[in-house]
């Protein structure tokens, strides 16, 4: 089961320095991910200015029991970088 998960960072004073400091345990963890197949892949969003407000990840579980045990890790999200999250199911087009 592939899931569009688009997360929105928080707008408060501290919401970049949140996601600077979170960023590289983001990284490592999305690498992780991507060796066990399930990182597909995914990105930043930006502002007009080119800012960092969000992120966009197309990933991959067996299961929702799977893709909720990655939630629960996630460090966007255990560091409340993203302010809100919503996740859809998905499938990347075979082309």
């Amino acid at each position: 089961m592939q899931y569009i998960l688009s997360g929105w960072d928080g707008k408060d004073e501290q919401a970049l320095e949140r996601r600077m400091s979170a960023r590289p345990s983001h990284f490592r963890n999305a690498a992780e991910l991507k060796r066990k197949g399930h990182f597909i892949f995914g990105g930043a969003i930006l502002d007009d200015q080119g800012k960092m407000i969000g992120s966009t990840m197309i990933m991959q579980f067996e299961n929702e029991n799977q893709l909720q045990e990655w939630l629960n890790t996630e460090p966007y999200i255990t560091a409340k970088v993203w302010e809100k999250y919503e996740i859809l199911p998905f499938r990347v087009a075979e082309v």
